[in-house]
């Protein structure tokens, strides 16, 4: 068994064999673990104990995974993992969009979901600084707060997303394929054009019809 990390995983899952499993192997790469079997005893647990990670069932009675998704999206920048069992790739793609930041269809290998959980924290503890700027813009990624000229602007949960991994990024150009691995975390092409319309509404949101912050190369 791994020492442990005091990291706090949430586990989301109605079905109590995933439920157990998952816990099981999360809890022997040494995190710490809370569960819930339905979307509001999920948010009850978020609430009384603030999660490091979410890992959530997607196909849920009352609240499901979607949904729940939006509604942490709405108070925290928490990494999300979905588990789903859906095949139709629109499935995933909906919830990457929605706020989610990895997914693992059903049946999965458990080990896999330890190695991108730890992925995608190692992600969030490397970022780089408090509060990131480029020109008049300013983004705080804990508050989610985002300001340009002294103005703030509201953003969807994938557009903070794109924003935020542009600003790291600055002066670097960035490929389609790679925005669509490290915002959208599909790792081939879908043949959609989600970049394009995203990248759009970010440019009206922060009044950029000019290209001077976003330019394509």
């Amino acid at each position: 068994m791994q020492p442990r990390s005091n990291i706090l995983v949430l586990v989301v899952d109605d079905d109590s064999r995933i439920l157990r499993l998952v816990r099981v192997n999360l809890e022997r790469a040494g995190f710490e673990v809370d569960t819930a079997s339905n979307g509001v005893a999920a948010l009850d647990q978020f609430d009384a104990r603030p999660p490091d990670a979410v890992v959530l069932d997607v196909t849920m009675p009352g609240i499901d995974g979607f949904t729940l998704t939006r509604r942490i999206r709405e108070i925290s920048s928490v990494p999300i993992i979905l588990l789903t069992a859906i095949g139709e790739q629109s499935q995933k793609v909906k919830g990457l969009d929605i706020g989610a930041d990895d997914y693992l269809t059903k049946p999965f290998d458990p080990d896999e979901l330890v190695a991108r959980l730890r992925a995608l924290l190692r992600r969030r503890v490397a970022g780089a600084p408090a509060v990131l700027r480029v020109g008049d813009l300013e983004m705080d990624p804990a508050t989610r707060d985002v300001r340009r000229e002294g103005q703030q602007v509201e953003l969807t949960p994938k557009e903070f997303a794109l924003l935020e991994f542009l600003m790291r990024n600055a002066d670097r150009p960035l490929s389609r394929a790679t925005l669509m691995e490290h915002v959208w975390g599909i790792r081939f092409d879908p043949g959609t054009n989600i970049v394009d319309v995203c990248v759009n509404s970010l440019r009206n949101k922060l009044q950029d019809r000019d290209r001077e912050l976003i330019q394509t190369v």
